[in-house]
């Protein structure tokens, strides 16, 4: 149970059938954020609030009692706060959901910001409010205290104005500040050149490796499919999609599909596409999803995964499991996941829990490429 100011909640953290159930749905900073608005704010249900990066709902639980814009780049946060609202009898029809490229709404009186990991995130989403923010209009944001850096306070006076901290509870802290400066332009999105190819890049703020090709997908990009047959492949966690246009490029009568929990990911994906191998766009779906959910049993061919480690701030391997579980039940009798993952995560331990085998294709000091293949029941 969550006690956020004077009210208690129940919050669940998505996706709901992750093994670490003792990861909470909510934090310090939360509960510092509630109380802090509590005795300091006036807060009605004519007060308009813009609530970013809310991780699990517990902000939008909190503050239900106004009129919500609840903006977020996860699909996961976003199904989890829409399920939290809805076990909690909270009503959902003040709550407006908007995706981290919609268009922000002109009438604020209020934001509130649980400070993201990514700064590059945090100044696209500054420089979007210094667009439409009237002047004054407060900001607070909320985080641990080892994830508010000096850089970060910059950043809020950089876009919005007079920037102060308040004291640590908790190890939290929040970032108070006032919209005061003139509109300004972040560098997002960033563009650059694939190496070794003639593709051009867009990263839009909040995908992972935005200014160039992580190490993971340059040793993964060594061992990707490639001839005519016509296959069903899946990029799943695709990010800017650099893994899946590579296979489309060698794989020219594949039908890909890029699939991506964030928004920017599968917005860069599509655009990286659009812009270098236009031609084979329609061949393309786009999926801003948690994992595999909602797709078609024994569907794919073939499924390429870089999967993640880490869920907002915490480390976890339950987004892998899933990536892992979802993949054999949509692969075909025969298919294939097609893994790059660090070493020592040990993947191939759960391939071969999971699938009964697996194949090393390739290593070095860092990485392994892993293959499993789906085997008659």
């Amino acid at each position: 149970m969550a006690q956020l100011g004077d009210k208690t909640y129940t919050l669940s953290r998505f996706p709901l059938k992750q093994k670490n159930a003792s990861l909470q749905a909510w934090d310090a900073a939360d509960e510092y954020l509630v109380n802090y608005i509590e005795e300091n704010l006036q807060v009605t249900s004519n007060t308009n609030v813009l609530i970013i990066n809310d991780g699990f709902g517990a902000l939008a639980c909190a503050f239900n009692h106004t009129t919500i814009y609840h903006l977020n780049d996860s699909f996961v946060a976003e199904q989890a706060a829409q399920y939290n609202l809805e076990q909690n009898q909270l009503n959902n029809d003040n709550t407006v959901f908007l995706k981290s490229l919609d268009t922000l709404p002109n009438e604020i009186d209020l934001v509130l910001i649980k400070v993201p990991k990514n700064a590059g995130y945090l100044t696209f989403l500054l420089s979007q409010l210094s667009k439409i923010l009237k002047q004054g209009t407060p900001i607070i944001a909320a985080g641990k205290v080892k994830d508010i850096h000096s850089s970060t306070i910059q950043l809020f006076e950089r876009f919005s104005g007079p920037t102060t901290t308040s004291l640590a509870v908790k190890k939290s802290r929040l970032i108070l500040s006032k919209q005061h400066n003139k509109p300004q332009e972040s560098k997002f999105p960033i563009t650059w050149p694939l190496e070794k190819t003639q593709f051009t890049i867009t990263n839009h703020a909040n995908v992972f490796s935005r200014d160039s090709l992580d190490i993971g997908a340059r040793f993964f990009i060594n061992y990707l499919p490639q001839g005519n047959k016509k296959q069903r492949i899946v990029d799943l966690g695709c990010g800017n999609g650099v893994i899946g246009l590579t296979t489309l490029e060698r794989c020219p009568n594949a039908q890909l599909t890029f699939v991506d929990e964030s928004a920017m990911a599968v917005a860069s994906a599509k655009h990286n596409v659009a812009t270098n191998l236009p031609e084979q766009l329609e061949n393309c779906t786009f999926l801003h999803n948690d994992c595999l959910t909602g797709v078609e049993h024994n569907s794919a061919d073939l499924i390429l995964c870089n999967p993640p480690f880490h869920q907002q701030q915490a480390v976890t391997d339950h987004i892998a499991w899933q990536m892992f579980v979802d993949s054999f039940r949509c692969l075909r009798e025969g298919g294939e996941l097609r893994i790059v993952g660090n070493r020592h995560l040990n993947y191939h331990e759960k391939l071969k829990r999971l699938f009964g085998g697996y194949k090393l294709l390739g290593s070095n000091k860092k990485f392994v490429v892993l293959s499993a293949k789906k085997r008659a029941l």
